[in-house]
């Protein structure tokens, strides 16, 4: 009985394994990607060439992940539409794209109510040196406000997403 429970155990951990690290190819090679679209009451990020949706990435948000980001240090992510400002590769995470938050109306709100709005929101992968993870990551929201996918998944945007893309983040 104790030997069939191991065995158990361990399938269970095998394919839990299999599960976490299975390629998911989404987007075609060539794509091009000039808006995404988050929205983080689903946790998804949807990819598009125009009106066309071409991919559809399951995602986690900051720890805090209802309403929008007000404040630094809120975890929050925030909520509005900005643009991609950079394609960073020298990143904490395996792979960043930089958003364009804060914004004029955030830096204005902040310096009107005494705060700094927060920045360096990106839409990123898993911490370097923790890819082995995988999609177990989103079984919470971890980020400090950012957003993030497998290492797999953010290779695909990075690659595909256009410089200046827009980004839009909804409730």
């Amino acid at each position: 009985m104790i030997r069939f429970l191991l065995l158990l155990v361990l399938g269970a951990m095998v394919g839990l394994a299999l599960w976490a690290h299975w390629p998911a190819r989404t987007l075609p090679v060539d794509a091009r990607v000039d808006r995404l679209v988050v929205e983080k009451s689903q946790r998804l990020l949807l990819a598009y060439r125009g009106e066309e949706l071409l991919a559809t990435y399951p995602v986690s948000l900051g720890t805090v992940p209802v309403g929008p980001k007000v404040r630094e240090g809120d975890r929050k992510t925030p909520e509005g539409r900005y643009h991609i400002s950079e394609h960073k590769r020298d990143s904490s995470y395996h792979r960043a794209l930089r958003v364009s938050y804060p914004g004029p109306e955030d830096v204005a709100r902040g310096l009107r109510e005494g705060y700094s709005p927060g920045s360096d929101i990106m839409i990123h992968g898993l911490p370097n040196g923790h890819g082995y993870i995988g999609r177990l990551h989103r079984w919470r929201d971890w980020t400090a406000g950012c957003v993030a996918l497998t290492n797999p998944e953010i290779d695909e945007l990075f690659a595909a997403v256009v410089p200046d893309a827009t980004v839009e983040l909804r409730p």
